[in-house]
């Protein structure tokens, strides 16, 4: 029962994550083509990166403290690069320098969504099991007390 919760915080935190970086990608690509205002693209993207940050580390933190090993040690790539980008001060759009720099943000995005999206696969996978399975013991309990009388 416990793991199945953990692998639905799990998807929780993971959908936030791919939310924040398909808008992000989405306000990048409507700069790209003239749609949007470069002060309200980098303020619309700029508003969430820190809740992306927070939300990295907390699925970090998490998968560490519960065992997962692997998953933690694929993630923690992406958090050392958050912690990198905010200890530098490089982690917000400048207004300024959001065309040089936008089609390096662009890809930057797209592989936090391909890593995110990785996430996302495992975490329902893993729900599915533990639904599984919580259904199968659910099902032994009814049939073992069923063969009591």
């Amino acid at each position: 029962m416990w793991n199945l919760i953990f692998w639905i915080i799990c998807l929780l935190i993971n959908f936030g994550l791919l939310a924040i970086v398909f808008y992000a990608l989405l306000c990048l690509t409507d700069l790209e083509v003239d749609q949007m205002d470069p002060f309200v693209a980098t303020a619309n993207i700029n508003r969430w990166i820190l809740l992306e940050f927070a939300l990295q580390a907390a699925l970090s933190i998490l998968l560490l403290f519960t065992g997962h090993w692997i998953l933690f040690l694929v993630a923690v790539p992406l958090t050392c690069y958050h912690a990198m980008l905010f200890i530098r001060r490089q982690h917000l759009i400048d207004v300024t320098e959001v065309f040089r720099n936008l089609n390096t943000d662009k890809k930057c995005r797209m592989i936090k969504l391909g890593v995110y999206m990785i996430f996302f696969t495992i975490c329902v996978f893993r729900i599915g099991a533990g639904i599984l399975s919580l259904f199968n013991s659910e099902e032994l309990d009814i049939h073992s007390s069923f063969f009591e009388f």
